[in-house]
């Protein structure tokens, strides 16, 4: 485990995935719902013309390492 992952106990879920994990780590992280954390980004991403939630999306999956890292 690196330390960036100690100390902020944030990384991406291997069990709680659609596609890399980063809602279900971030979910798991802050004890959400990752359902519902899913539908708010979304709804927030298609709404929202000033927050390019595919790009957010890319660069968190590049960023938050994952669980078994």
């Amino acid at each position: 485990m690196n330390v960036r992952n100690a100390s902020s106990g944030l990384s991406r879920s291997l069990n709680d995935r659609m596609i890399a994990g980063v809602m279900g780590g971030i979910a798991h992280r802050y004890g959400w719902s990752s359902t519902w954390l899913r539908v708010l980004y979304v709804i927030g991403s298609l709404l929202s013309a000033a927050f390019p939630g595919i790009l957010v999306y890319l660069v968190l999956w590049l960023l938050i390492p994952n669980e078994a890292d």
